[in-house]
């Protein structure tokens, strides 16, 4: 079987209509969002007419030329309703999914549906898709655990039903697709683990590495940079901690890219452990910031244990960042401990402080050799390698 994931792109190939269903895309941020839009560019480069189905974020509703990774698409904005307990999601009305995905599929009328989750988007997709046709091509981005930590309210004794019932929808939907993906070998387990789907094929969200500035200069100061949502099970609590034990005679400084639920209660622990002053808590920031502050920083910090691949860490190897990261899901394919970082155990704040200390006094020729490295692992997940495959699998070919 030939191997789809180096074949050179062939422009002579007929040009697809792609509809992408996505229940998250910008304006939020998160690795979800990012891939989808970072995958509908890629396409549209290659000459495809790509859809998005998304909610509407601002009441725009209907087809609305958008421009997202520099390129131009049409994404299908849906109304949709703020989950309150959270600051920032939005979802459209289960009841109303399927009649939009067929009004939305008899106007495009896609030769291919790429839905990247099942929670509403993907279920109403699926149905309507399958009834017309369509091929459906999953791609799981989803971990019920994440979204009962910070986006549904559920008494802990109803914690383990509902986690059931969760991987319950998820069977259903995946199972109506051609073929289904995740973005790690760790996280297709994990999901033929919790449905009945087989054959999940691991393709990495991939990055486009040459939009990133690795610096093999000294470093200015002593940065350590997280880049991702403000949420729980990003254990972003435990950095801070471990940020508080270091020397002060590092003169480190913490910097935090991202939105979330857990911003303000994360600041007030920041003030209790007496390190305000030194932890920046940045907010919402362009693309053009994040490769500035990977540039500039000496380590990247992931403290998350529900990583099924971490884009915001491979953005960090491109930049020629060592890591240091738990030693959780998908993240040890990433951080090859002692070679481009470390990791350390899970919530374990004191060895998360030692291997961030361990980083930041490297003498600068093994610093050198650790950010080499990392470069030289991010290799694998280029997003062209990402394109070929997810092109064939759009074509039925075989991967």
């Amino acid at each position: 079987m030939a191997d789809i994931s180096r074949r050179t792109f062939d422009e002579n190939s007929p040009r697809l209509r792609v509809l992408i269903g996505a229940d998250t895309f910008a304006p939020e941020i998160n690795g979800a969002a990012s891939f989808i839009a970072r995958l509908a560019a890629g396409l549209v480069i290659r000459g495809h007419d790509v859809h998005i189905m998304a909610p509407s974020y601002d009441g725009r509703l209907g087809a609305i030329e958008e421009v997202h990774e520099g390129q131009r698409m049409t994404v299908h904005r849906v109304r949709s309703w703020r989950w309150y307990p959270h600051p920032t999601f939005r979802f459209l009305l289960p009841w109303r999914v399927k009649a939009e995905s067929a009004r939305i599929l008899d106007l495009v009328k896609p030769d291919v549906i790429h839905f990247q989750s099942h929670i509403v988007v993907g279920r109403g997709l699926t149905i309507e898709g399958a009834k017309r046709g369509i091929r459906l091509i999953g791609t799981n981005h989803f971990m019920p655990e994440n979204l009962l930590d910070h986006a549904i309210i559920i008494p802990p004794f109803l914690r383990r039903w509902a986690i059931r019932r969760a991987w319950a929808a998820a069977d259903r939907s995946f199972s109506r697709a051609e073929r289904v993906s995740t973005p790690t070998q760790k996280a297709a387990e994990y999901l033929e683990k919790n449905t009945s789907i087989r054959g999940v094929l691991a393709i990495s969200c991939g990055i486009d590495a040459h939009n990133y500035v690795p610096s093999f200069d000294p470093a200015d100061e002593n940065l350590i940079v997280f880049l991702g949502r403000i949420v729980d099970e990003k254990q972003i609590d435990k950095l801070i901690r471990a940020f508080a034990k270091l020397s002060p005679e590092l003169n480190a400084k913490l910097q935090i890219m991202g939105t979330g639920d857990q911003e303000h209660r994360l600041k007030t622990l920041a003030s209790q452990l007496r390190v305000a002053d030194r932890v920046r808590f940045e907010g919402r920031v362009t693309d053009e910031f994040i490769r500035d502050s990977l540039t500039k920083a000496k380590v990247f910090a992931m403290p998350s244990i529900a990583e099924l691949q971490s884009i915001s860490t491979m953005e960090a190897m491109a930049s020629g960042l060592p890591i240091v990261a738990a030693d959780a899901m998908a993240l040890p394919h990433l951080v090859h401990d002692g070679e481009n970082g470390f990791l350390f155990t899970p919530g374990n704040v004191d060895e998360l402080a030692e291997k961030l200390t361990r980083v930041l006094t490297m003498p600068q020729d093994e610093l050198e050799r650790f950010k080499r490295e990392s470069l030289s692992i991010v290799e694998a997940h280029d997003i062209q390698r990402t394109l070929n495959t997810f092109e064939a699998l759009y074509r039925g070919e075989p991967v």
